[in-house]
């Protein structure tokens, strides 16, 4: 996988994360630099944690799932990528308060990551080299998150679902084309 694979992988994955950050940056009343590290640490730091944890789920497994590894990241991928799709036309709002404490941050930056579990089980099954994925990922994130809190706070929800949209593109968009390369190979 390349690196710019990874890295549309790491910009899909991350637009969980934008989306909460826009709808963070609406309900703040100013929004400081302090509150952008903050969600880029958390945000872009459980998006590196869970990947690696899917990875050595993975890697035990790999023995098993090596000969069916593309359909298994396609999967994987397609599914995540459904889902925010799904999640974004399904015109749920997301609750947005202006608490950057851990009681609030925690459980948004587990719950936007979940999807990388599960990506991280499809590199392991891909023999995917892990540290340079999981940098590329967790910075990739932390820019993005900081980027969508001040979107959020200058320009309101209008892209949220549009971003949601086209992560989930972008994934199904991987998941595909590794796929495609397996079986034409």
């Amino acid at each position: 996988m390349t690196l710019l694979e990874i890295f549309l992988i790491a910009v899909g994955l991350s637009m969980d994360a934008f989306a909460v950050s826009i709808c963070k940056g609406l309900a703040v009343k100013s929004v400081k630099p302090k509150h952008a590290v903050c969600v880029g640490i958390y945000f872009g730091g459980f998006q590196l944690l869970m990947p690696l944890l899917g990875y050595l789920l993975g890697t035990g497994l790999s023995a098993i799932i090596s000969s069916v590894a593309p359909w298994v990241a396609f999967i994987l991928l397609a599914f995540i990528g459904g889902n925010m799709i799904r999640e974004a036309v399904s015109g749920e709002e997301e609750e947005a308060n202006d608490s950057f404490s851990v009681k609030t941050m925690l459980p948004l930056a587990v719950a936007t990551s979940i999807d990388a579990l599960a990506t991280g089980v499809a590199f392991a099954a891909m023999e995917v080299r892990i540290l340079p994925a999981l940098i590329l990922i967790g910075c990739t994130t932390f820019v993005i998150s900081a980027v969508g809190l001040y979107i959020g706070y200058f320009f309101g929800s209008r892209y949220q679902k549009k971003a949601e949209i086209f992560g989930g593109l972008v994934l199904i968009g991987i998941g595909l084309k590794i796929l495609l390369e397996r079986l034409f190979t």
